[in-house]
């Protein structure tokens, strides 16, 4: 949803700012034999803010749904324990005072066209409808997407653009609790400092309290005011423990705990974790090519094309993949990444120019990749979307990772490997949708690892991780390339651009730029 609204109207243009407490409080989703968040002690009073920090699995994401009164919705069978209030009264009960903003960007469009969008959650409130247009235009002026006119069709935007409508969202619901859930993970750099700061002048504005999960500290410890950190509430053998791992002011945490951070998986800043390094710079045979391509997010047939003209977001685009190396599309919010990443991926029809597979990968499939079958195209060129969720074929891990396998014909061989290095292994009967947002981004790119392609185009791959996990999968992938593997990857992440190497394609509003990574 746009902005999950959480149950009486209100229409008042003023903001109450929501306290919330927790004692004992678990959640156990169905299907899984170890709780999500279990014995959960916490305070926050009305008006502070807080950064809530953890290893990928520590139940962050769980508890804003809570607080947001959407948990257990499609969950039977799950179990709660302990209590969970805002202002004294359980969150399902309130309509209105949580805003929660989610981790992924296409769950979050309601409606087709922007302003539409940003208004959906105050018409439920019930807020006039003057105030409801007057906040619209100052939502959207916040957060960046002024420029754009109100009937700008919302399945036109970006994922960043959809994180930023989604904000847009909350900010015009007023509600007394602001619920974030990595906000500016799908964002470029200024567009993160954008949101980050449209949030503090919303609080500034309301008084709301806050409540952000965010891997990266370094964004917004300046902006809150108290950093809580979660544990899983089980530890390694099997005891119970409590749910909050450290509770203080930002300045006092990070000095104090800031490399126990670091080894639970908390990105501190200043510590960049370490990852195994290229042992080599690949063979360089030429895999694919795009040569003056135009992309285009219009629809395009497989056998030809849709009457009209395909408006592209970016044309005159040449680049290379090369075998053993990697290729980094960078840019802002909006230029045409994915949509270029899906092209080269034979996903999406070239709306001029072309994409050709060279003579090691066309092999019995022909030079075009869009007219390759399913079968021949799995086992050549791997996808991992922005989106996870759009991956997800089956109901538990274990069949999610054996769809590739079992579709080519092959054994599991490199099923469980997968499922260990990407700390998987413990949620092999789990369903994909029940994970975190962390867990879901490795499962969707372990599901296109397991059918070993020779070239992998990652959309956005480090999003929700935790650092280790972060440098778990950065490692695994100059492990790929030093076996032969090409990489290409949509990212805004410096550091994982770092790691890998290889070539830098980067993609503006007005013009391409390429360069040496």
């Amino acid at each position: 949803m746009a902005a999950s609204v959480a149950g009486a109207a209100g229409t008042s243009a003023a903001t109450r700012p929501a306290s919330v407490s927790a004692r004992g409080w678990g959640w156990r989703h169905a299907g899984r034999t170890a709780p999500a968040v279990q014995g959960l002690d916490l305070d926050i009073r009305p008006g502070e803010r807080v950064l809530l920090l953890g290893a990928s699995g520590a139940g962050k994401s769980t508890l804003l749904h809570a607080l947001a009164g959407v948990l257990g919705d499609d969950d039977d069978g799950a179990d709660e324990a302990g209590t969970l209030l805002i202002d004294g009264t359980p969150p399902r009960g309130q309509r209105g005072r949580a805003g929660l903003m989610q981790q992924d960007p296409e769950t979050q469009v309601v409606l087709s066209r922007l302003g539409d969008d940003v208004a959906f959650g105050a018409e439920n409130l019930a807020v006039p409808r003057d105030e409801i247009w007057r906040r619209v235009g100052e939502a959207l002026d916040d957060v960046g997407l002024g420029g754009l006119a109100l009937d700008h069709p919302t399945s036109a935007l970006s994922g960043g653009q959809k994180q930023r409508l989604a904000l847009a969202g909350i900010l015009a619901m007023r509600p007394g609790l602001v619920l974030l859930d990595e906000p500016t993970a799908n964002l470029d750099p200024a567009g993160v400092l954008e949101v980050r700061d449209a949030v503090g002048r919303s609080l500034d504005k309301t008084g709301a309290t806050l409540i952000v999960v965010e891997h990266r500290v370094a964004v917004w410890k300046d902006l809150v005011d108290r950093i809580v950190v979660l544990q899983p509430g089980l530890s390694a053998s099997g005891a119970q423990q409590s749910a909050v791992l450290l509770d203080g002011p930002p300045a006092e945490v990070l000095a104090e705990a800031g490399r126990m951070l670091a080894a639970a998986g908390v990105w501190v800043p200043g510590l960049v974790p370490a990852t195994r390094p290229r042992s080599n710079s690949g063979s360089g045979e030429l895999l694919l090519a795009a040569e003056r391509l135009a992309v285009s997010r219009d629809p395009a047939r497989r056998r030809g094309r849709v009457p009209g003209r395909r408006l592209p977001v970016q044309s005159g685009i040449d680049a290379e993949v090369s075998a053993g190396r990697a290729l980094t599309v960078t840019g802002p919010n909006g230029a045409g990444k994915s949509t270029f990443a899906l092209t080269l991926a034979g996903l999406l029809a070239p709306a001029e120019g072309k994409v050709s597979a060279a003579v090691g990968l066309a092999a019995g499939a022909g030079t075009d990749p869009f007219k390759w079958k399913a079968k021949q195209l799995i086992a050549r060129i791997g996808t991992v979307f922005q989106e996870p969720e759009h991956q997800f074929v089956t109901g538990t891990v274990l069949d999610e990772l054996m769809v590739g396998p079992r579709h080519l014909g092959r054994g599991a061989e490199a099923v469980d490997e997968l499922l260990a290095r990407l700390r998987l292994d413990h949620l092999t009967e789990a369903n994909p949708y029940t994970l975190s947002g962390g867990e879901k981004r490795r499962l969707s790119v372990a599901t296109v690892l397991a059918a070993r392609p020779k070239v992998l185009v990652l959309d956005e791959p480090t999003f929700g991780q935790d650092a280790r996990t972060w440098a778990e999968l950065a490692s695994f992938l100059t492990e790929l390339l030093d076996a032969g593997t090409a990489v290409v990857s949509v990212t805004h992440d410096e550091e994982f651009s770092a790691v890998l190497g290889g070539t830098e394609l980067r993609l503006g509003s007005a013009r391409l730029e390429a360069g040496a990574a």
